[in-house]
């Protein structure tokens, strides 16, 4: 709700002040149109060329100061990671200007895009940054919110929160709590900065004090050469004494200057100011001002460009961008404004500093207090309120040769004393990236042939397979047609319909308003909250083997989903025999009869149906509905969510615009935990997907879990038997193969393929429970010749679905099934004893209620 309230006022906010002020710019500014067209995510490809889809390090700086502190940090990056591509943003012309000026070393730079929903989405989604690195303050919900849905690890560097931001950000409540939890990192400047974001409800653990790396900046370093070249430049001759640098000037501060800057003059007539106002479209201002005072004037952009000898202005502007920094080196004294004037909260005082600078600022350093502190303390910095005590400090320390050495002497020792941030913020950088990365063995690349339903070579995929991947392509595809927002527009607003009926339907369920049913037995669930693939089948089958190894009689309940059986009840096995086909049954049932011969499989979309069918007819005891987490009509003694690491909850939304089947808020009724596919994620991932249950869930326990490959079966041998004549894993090591599969997640399998040393050259995915013909499996037959491929690699729950002519085909090209189980690695003791627990606990019950009947009949004889 509060993300709607957020982006509507947004909108308001764009269309009636922000969109007229940009027009306004884009009529009269000269350049402003490449940061209108960027701010607005219509970044060019070439722009974006070198760091798109590489796993870039993205650095964002506001302006022209956090690009300051970013270049020290880039400059660490390529020196420890030269390979790694890196991003730099601002929002500022300044400093985008800066940043093409200063950090050479970057790969791309561009214009920060404005925190609008499809905006901010859109450029995330092309770029997709490897990690994203705010710069002091910069956390945007929109932004962070699409970097959030990818997985993208973020981490605040040089962080600074100022007293007035700690009570601007708790006004924004839920939105700021998930901004909070998206940072895995937090690099403070200060133990200050660090408690003020532990006060605003950071968590404790990510936070940590790295210093300021301003303190490292080495771009305004200037050589004797170059001091010589801004002294002429400026027309400063070698009797120009005291030469003033005032920096980042805002009115009136200006005003009190040249009030101070007059007295100076009484005593040194050659005295020269140079201004450096914090926005450049304010020189005319200034110059009009100066001339009421009797000064003559000099533009910086003049007097560069000017050939022959400089005329030797009292008062100089500076109207260019990102020279501050060094031409603090031509003075005798520094003034750093924003500090007289209140709601700046002062600026960078670490620039003069470097340079061996008496500085004075006014009070107001809020924004910089521990460079203020620091500087103050040191005897480098001197603080003034008003005119007077300005030009008192100014002749104080122009008549003073022992005290400007001893300022400037101080400045560069608290300079020298606080160095080595940037090299602080690169050790948490590293062992961040470290626990983002993905295991080698499951980053390899291969070519993929999505199939699509029109494709020549085969059957081809029925239309509506056919639309929803077009749809599902839509939605996380880099680039987009320009109508794709209206499309996903219109899905997303079917979403919050969707979402709206699902809370309202299990709230009847709650409210008791619907009822539930009971069967008399002990009822499992093994589900999710996503569409798609998590490995509920080689679940089922680990828990259905696990309560059999018991005593009990278990039978498990499967939807039937993609069945063609058109009854209410269908029983696929007995546990002793297999009736139907993978055609009536469906791939998932008929797999799991073939898997488990002995445990009964029984298909229906009314679990209450083939519940008590199962009861009743095939004696359970234990009942496991599969993919039952959604099926609310029965009620259920233990529900297990399954939760993919690689997918985690898609892109947060809800049918049919994302992947979800409930709110995330539904979590709360799951009683335990199984992450899959873990060996394949990166324990950030697996770190923030706990964080993110734990929001919903604090009781249920977690557990990890890998698929395991176990060996391969030759696919008409495994027809005959799932573990006919099985062909260990390190016999195809090396091999050349292609793979296919209709499943929820093909990456995760192919990964699997690869991870057991096998060469893929190409894998062919179709849609999740796609039904192979002949003429298909004649194309990927014919493909893999033409690949040299030396053996065809599919899943079980594709191999049911492969026509039998196929199978018994005289085929060049061995086709083998990887068989495939769920292996815990983490909290599998727990696994066993709750489902142990629970069946017991329930079982229990129940025949102390059957005794009861019994027992009353006795006495009543």
């Amino acid at each position: 709700m509060m993300y709607i309230l957020y982006n509507v006022l947004g909108l308001l906010a764009f269309f009636v002040l922000i969109l007229p002020f940009c027009i306004y710019r884009l009529l009269t500014e000269k350049g402003f149109s490449t940061r209108f067209r960027q701010s607005m995510g219509l970044i060019r490809r070439e722009e974006i060329a070198d760091v798109m889809n590489t796993d870039c390090i993205w650095i964002h700086g506001a302006s022209i100061g956090e690009i300051v502190a970013t270049s020290p940090i880039v400059k660490e990056i390529k020196k420890i990671m030269p390979e790694r591509k890196v991003l730099v943003s601002a929002f500022t012309v300044g400093g985008y200007d800066m940043a093409k000026q200063i950090i050479p070393e970057a790969d791309g730079y561009i214009y920060f895009p404005l925190d609008l929903p499809w905006v901010a989405e859109s450029v995330v989604r092309r770029i997709q940054p490897g990690i994203f690195l705010p710069v002091e303050t910069e956390l945007w919900p929109n932004f962070l919110r699409a970097i959030r849905e990818r997985n993208i690890a973020v981490m605040m560097v040089n962080g600074r929160i100022s007293e007035r931001s700690v009570k601007t950000y708790k006004y924004l409540f839920s939105i700021w709590r998930d901004m909070l939890r998206t940072v895995s990192r937090f690099c403070m400047q200060s133990s200050i900065d660090a408690n003020y974001i532990t006060h605003l409800g950071a968590d404790p653990q990510k936070i940590f004090v790295t210093g300021n790396t301003k303190f490292d900046q080495t771009y305004a370093e200037v050589t004797p050469e170059d001091l010589a070249n801004y002294k002429t430049e400026l027309g400063l001759g070698d009797d120009a004494f005291p030469v003033i640098v005032a920096g980042s000037t805002h009115a009136p501060e200006e005003d009190f200057l040249f009030t101070a800057f007059t007295e100076l003059r009484k005593q040194y007539p050659k005295a020269r100011l140079v201004i450096a106002p914090r926005r450049t479209d304010r020189v005319d201002e200034i110059r009009r001002l100066s001339g009421r005072f009797g000064y003559q004037t000099g533009f910086r952009s003049e007097l560069k460009n000017m050939k022959e000898s400089r005329p030797k202005c009292p008062v100089v502007l500076i109207d260019t961008i990102g020279e501050l920094g060094r031409i603090y080196a031509v003075g005798d004294m520094v003034f750093v404004g924003g500090s007289m004037t209140k709601g700046y909260g002062g600026h960078n005082v670490l620039e003069p500093a470097a340079h061996a600078k008496p500085i004075l600022v006014g009070p107001d350093m809020l924004s910089f207090k521990d460079s203020y502190s620091l500087l103050t303390k040191a005897g480098a910095l001197h603080t003034v309120h008003d005119a007077r005590e300005l030009a008192k400090e100014l002749l104080q320390i122009a008549g003073d040769r022992f005290l400007r050495k001893q300022m400037g002497d101080a400045s560069m020792q608290v300079i020298r004393e606080n160095r080595g941030a940037a090299l602080h913020t690169m050790h948490y950088l590293t062992d961040l990236l470290e626990k983002a990365s993905v295991p080698r063995a499951y980053t390899k690349e291969y070519p993929v042939n999505t199939r699509n339903f029109n494709d020549a070579g085969g059957g081809g995929l029925k239309h509506g397979a056919a639309i929803i991947q077009y749809i599902f392509h839509l939605a996380h595809a880099p680039e987009r047609p320009w109508y794709a927002f209206i499309l996903l527009g219109f899905l997303r607003g079917l979403s919050y319909i969707y979402g709206f009926g699902a809370r309202v339907n299990l709230w009847m369920y709650e409210a008791g308003i619907l009822s539930r049913r009971k069967l008399d037995c002990c009822v499992i669930s093994i589900g999710n909250i996503t569409v798609g693939g998590t490995g509920k089948t080689p679940t089922a089958q680990r828990v259905a083997m696990m309560i059999k190894d018991m005593g009990y009689r278990v039978v498990i309940l499967n939807r039937g989903y993609r069945s063609h059986w058109d009854k209410p009840l269908g029983v696929v096995s007995d546990g002793k025999k297999i009736f139907m086909t993978s055609y009536e049954a469906g791939d998932e049932a008929y797999l799991m009869a073939k898997m488990m011969p002995d445990v009964p499989i029984v298909i229906g979309k009314n679990r209450d149906v083939t519940g008590s069918y199962a009861v009743e007819k095939l004696n359970a005891e234990v009942i496991i509905m599969d993919d039952g987490y959604q099926h609310w009509q029965l009620d259920r003694d233990l529900d297990i969510v399954l939760v993919d690491t690689l997918n985690l909850f898609g892109n947060g939304n809800l049918l049919p615009r994302g992947i979800l089947r409930e709110p995330l808020s539904h979590l709360d009724r799951a009683d335990m935990f199984l992450f899959t596919k873990s060996d394949q994620s990166s324990q950030l991932t697996r770190s923030s997907l706990m964080e993110n249950i734990r929001q919903y869930n604090t009781k249920a326990p977690v557990v990890e879990s890998i698929h395991h490959a176990k060996e391969f079966v030759e696919i008409a041998d495994w027809y005959k038997g799932i573990q006919q004549n099985p062909i260990p894993l390190e016999e195809l090591k090396g091999k050349k193969v292609m793979v296919f599969s209709a499943i929820g997640n093909p990456s995760s399998f192919e990964q699997n393929v690869s991870g057991c040393g096998l060469d893929i050259v190409e894998a062919i995915r179709y849609p999740d429970h796609h039904d192979y013909g002949m003429l298909e499996m004649q194309y990927i037959g014919e493909r893999a010749a033409e690949l040299k491929a030396d053996a065809l690699i599919t899943t079980g729950k594709d191999a049911v679905k492969i026509p039998t002519e196929f199978i018994y085909f005289n085929r060049d090209i061995p086709l083998y099934v990887m068989n495939m189980d769920i292996m815990i690695t983490r909290n599998e003791e727990t696994f066993d004893k709750k489902l142990k627990e629970t069946v017991e606990t329930v079982l229990k019950r129940k025949n102390k209620k059957s005794k009861v009947p019994e027992i009353k009949r006795v006495l009543n004889t």
